[in-house]
């Protein structure tokens, strides 16, 4: 008897939600379901449960995705998964329909894929050009990126005093109660500052 896969993705890090993946793949008849938080533009390989899903499922199941970017965010990425599917008898269908192997030519198949990898291309370019101009003007505003400092003025006062009377870097830690690595980043902003 055939299965019917579901494979949903949602990038890490991000607000978006897997569910209105899993329940529209459920919904769609799915039997078994795989998903993977992981940035579309990730290597194969660092996709844990997809790589379970291309292990486990087998000639005649059907593979359903909510849209094809599921599988990447490359025209060549897209071809290159769906081909080695196709050769595999497997099915794919898109819920957004616009891609049905089980009722499509394989020509019609391979210009689909290539018109939606090339969408898939412009909009992360788009998302990455969006991104970096957001950057942009927030540190033109003066806002910090990165770690926050976990420590305070009063700590940076202290470590400098006590490297100003000779003590090094591996006591000044231990009297404070701090790491001997967090000593010595201080240390070295407040000699780039000075």
């Amino acid at each position: 008897m055939n299965t019917i896969y579901g494979y949903w993705r949602v990038s890490c890090g991000t607000t978006q939600d897997q569910e209105r993946q899993i329940r529209a793949l459920k919904n769609a008849g799915c039997e078994v379901l795989f998903g993977d938080k992981i940035t579309g533009t990730s290597n194969y390989g660092d996709r844990e449960e997809l790589t379970k899903l291309l292990d486990e499922i087998k000639e005649g199941d059907l593979l359903i995705l909510s849209e094809l970017s599921r599988l990447g965010r490359t025209s060549l990425t897209m071809q290159v998964e769906l081909d080695k599917l196709i050769k595999k008898g497997v099915n794919v269908k898109t819920l957004d329909k616009r891609l049905d192997t089980t009722s499509m030519s394989k020509e019609i198949v391979g210009l689909i894929v290539s018109i939606m990898g090339y969408c898939a291309e412009q909009e992360l370019s788009q998302i990455k050009s969006r991104t970096s101009e957001g950057r942009a003007v927030a540190l033109s505003r003066g806002v910090k990126f990165g770690r926050k400092k976990s420590y305070d003025q009063f700590q940076v006062a202290e470590v400098m005093k006590k490297k100003s009377e000779g003590q090094g870097l591996g006591t000044i830690a231990k009297s404070l109660g701090m790491s001997r690595s967090m000593v010595q980043r201080i240390v070295k902003e407040e000699l780039v500052v000075a």
